[in-house]
């Protein structure tokens, strides 16, 4: 029979409904239990495209021993990470700071009142590679609890109250008004160590395994424009190139995979998660405009493709993930099959030739799909003879090698990408982590927007990329207006799956929306984008603010259940909501004006002080907020109606320049611009001139004489460049 996991909307949790594990959600139930029987809780956090965390259910979870020891000595609670980042946040910081290391599967013993007293991650079912077994582990706590009860309570108080000074001290130890906000060297620095981590052979930085981490690139990038130094923008486009062309993007279907386990981005963590979409594709269309080289276009348009075909709902929002696991072509319909990590992904060296046929050579050569296999690290022989797509040779090499032209050679390796997608969409596909997230979809709409303002001035783009981009993004905050937001409180709910909406929205989903609104502002200039986006910011400020210390805390703390109101700014595989709650307070300050919005940013800024200093790896993202504090914004208004050539080109001005710090405001002349100017007075008076549209160059709200022609537009950039 299905355990309680079954009456839950999490797919993660649903994954475990099966299990002979007697498990509880996170909640009152599972506490309450705990507490009437006197038990231990222990506590398993993942999410639902977590390789080991298959892995780990296989070993252990699906096993009657292993059901029958948690079953008589514990309390078992199954949590999604990606549903409940604050119960994770706590005992991951726990696990860390007792062992010195992280991930997922996370396992965490917990007294009744949710103390932590013993933790880590992946156990594997007997002791092996130097861990304990998880049978072993749960055999010794259970005797622990029985036996020495005095202890392991006394030292999970210790331990609590250790985190708990970790928690408080927060974003670094300034808070009040007076400390000085990090200068311009601390981003010099900062530069300076990402050069030499920077790993010039594969690009991306440091050793395997390689992560992407698009906020180190948008902080490099801002550093870029802030110094016009050629080698930091060297290191942003190697690393983006090796990215692409590497086994870390899917070349048949579209985007990119989680992390590389190699150096050299050739062999990847196959699973797909939408921040890493929306991420990379940002930093991708800023690479666009930096390097005015529209291959990185290409890519972010073809990711973005991929979003759309496979993570998008009927109703607009976008999915969450898909899985790194699947089930084998050959291992269909066999009894007691497995999945295994990147059978979707990978080609056999006479399936490509039977499919491809004449086109098959070129495919081959491109990709170096061999009849041995090409997987570069496969010490387990987990791909055998199949082949990890990476783009090996040019297609001028291809070419010469195949006796064609370079044109013939595109258009074959198109031929073979549209005969190989239809292909593989008869295979079992990947599990679809099918929630929608408000901050991940936040992170989304910032992508397709951005991407409906940049690719207009990209040529080589297909026709009607911008605009599919733009609705795409329209769909996805309507889909969130509608099923995550409630008008009369102004409060948001975190998760949307099958028409149910819940679990009360973090500040990094509060953050996040309204980044995506400030992007989709600037994209079609509707009024309504903005309005709601300050709505947004102000509940979260009302929520999460520390006024006394500064900063945003991460939750409400009204849940009496997550034991640190914890307050957090590391960029990782997601931006802080600290480091995109500076970057939208910036942003709003020169929409609008107030003061109130810049005030919060710094107070923020001069808390983190430390970290921005000396911690610069751990921050990107709010290095990028510190460069963007000591720039010299300007807004760029293009008064006009947006279906005229003319507004368009003007507006296609504005897309080539890389101006990381200007605001773009779009004024459709009417009733438009008398709701816009409710926000922003200073656009009231703003007309078209001689019956075509104006561009209004603006710092601080003074602004240049408008302007008529992109050219006159383009010189007048050039000239506020900074």
């Amino acid at each position: 029979m299905p355990n309680r996991l079954a009456r839950e909307s999490s797919p993660y949790l649903r994954q475990h409904a099966d299990n002979p594990v007697d498990w509880y959600p996170w909640g009152e139930e599972a506490f309450g239990r705990a507490r009437l029987e006197d038990k231990p809780i222990f506590l398993s956090v993942g999410y639902s495209t977590c390789h080991w965390c298959h892995v780990m259910e296989h070993e252990s979870f699906e096993h009657d021993a292993v059901a029958a020891a948690l079953n008589a000595d514990f309390v078992s609670i199954k949590v999604d990470r990606e549903e409940r980042p604050d119960v994770d946040r706590v005992y991951m910081l726990f696990v860390q700071a007792t062992t010195g290391a992280g991930g997922w599967p996370m396992s965490v013993w917990l007294t009744p009142d949710l103390r932590p007293f013993y933790g880590g991650t992946y156990y594997p079912p007997s002791s092996r590679w130097g861990r304990p077994g998880f049978l072993d582990v749960l055999r010794e706590l259970a005797r622990a609890w029985r036996e020495d009860r005095a202890r392991v309570v006394a030292s999970a108080a210790t331990l609590t109250e250790r985190l708990r000074d970790i928690g408080e001290r927060g974003l670094g130890t300034a808070g009040e008004p007076g400390p000085t906000i990090p200068g311009l060297d601390a981003l010099d620095r900062a530069a300076g160590e990402y050069l030499r981590t920077f790993d010039r052979r594969h690009g991306g930085f440091g050793d395997a395994p390689k992560f992407p981490r698009p906020v180190e690139l948008l902080f490099l990038l801002r550093e870029h424009a802030r110094t016009g130094r050629a080698d930091i923008l060297d290191v942003v486009a190697q690393s983006l190139t090796a990215m692409s062309l590497g086994g870390l993007r899917d070349h048949v279907g579209g985007g990119f995979h989680r992390y590389s386990v190699d150096a050299a981005w050739r062999v990847p963590h196959f699973e797909k998660m939408l921040y890493d979409q929306a991420q990379l594709v940002l930093a991708l269309l800023e690479t666009t405009q930096a390097t005015d080289d529209p291959a990185y276009a290409l890519v972010a348009a073809d990711t973005l493709a991929y979003v759309r075909r496979d993570l998008r709902s009927p109703e607009g929002g976008f999915y969450s993930a898909e899985d790194a696991d699947s089930l084998p072509v050959e291992a269909t319909g066999a009894p007691g099959a497995r999945k295994s990590e990147g059978a979707f992904y990978v080609w056999r060296h006479d399936d490509v030739r039977a499919l491809l046929g004449a086109d098959a050579e070129v495919a081959i050569e491109r990709f170096d799909i061999r009849p041995a296999g090409n997987a570069p690290h496969d010490p387990q022989g987990e791909f055998g003879t199949k082949n990890l797509l990476y783009v090996a040779k040019s297609v001028d090499r291809v070419a010469e090698l195949t006796g064609r032209t370079s044109g013939e050679v595109v258009a074959a390796l198109a031929r073979a990408r549209e005969r190989m997608l239809a292909a593989r969409a008869l295979r079992p596909r990947p599990s679809l982590d099918d929630k929608v997230l408000t901050a991940w979809n936040g992170l989304a709409i910032a992508a397709f927007a951005r991407a409906a303002r940049v690719l207009r001035g990209v040529d080589d783009v297909p026709a009607g990329t911008a605009r599919r981009a733009l609705e795409d993004a329209r769909a996805a905050a309507s889909f969130l207006r509608q099923h995550a937001w409630n008008e009369e409180t102004d409060r948001l709910l975190r998760r949307v799956r099958d028409g149910e909406a819940a679990i009360e929205a973090f500040c990094e989903d509060y953050a996040c929306l309204a980044w995506g609104l400030l992007e989709l502002f600037q994209a079609d200039g509707d009024p309504e984008w903005l309005t709601w986006s300050l709505r947004v910011q102000a509940t979260q400020h009302a929520l999460f603010w520390d006024d006394a210390g500064g900063a945003w805390f991460a939750t409400t703390g009204e849940d009496p259940s997550v034991l640190l109101r914890m307050k957090e700014d590391h960029d990782g595989a997601e931006p802080s909501a600290t480091s995109v709650s500076v970057l939208n307070a910036l942003i709003t300050e020169h929409l609008v004006g107030g003061g109130h919005h810049a005030e919060r940013a710094r107070r923020a800024l001069a808390r983190a002080a430390d970290r921005l200093e000396d911690s610069s790896r751990a921050v990107p993202l709010l290095l990028a907020g510190l460069a963007f504090w000591h720039a010299a914004p300007a807004q760029v208004v293009v008064v006009g109606d947006p279906a005229d050539a003319a507004t368009q080109a003007l507006r296609r001005v504005v897309a080539r320049h890389y101006r990381p710090w200007i605001i773009e405001v779009p004024v459709t002349p009417g009733d438009a611009q008398v709701r816009l100017a409710e926000h922003l007075p200073y656009i009231g008076a703003m007309q078209p001139r001689g019956g075509g549209p104006a561009a209004f160059v603006c710092r601080n709200f003074v602004c240049l004489e408008p302007v008529v022609t992109p050219d006159d537009l383009e010189r007048q950039l050039r000239e506020t460049a900074g």
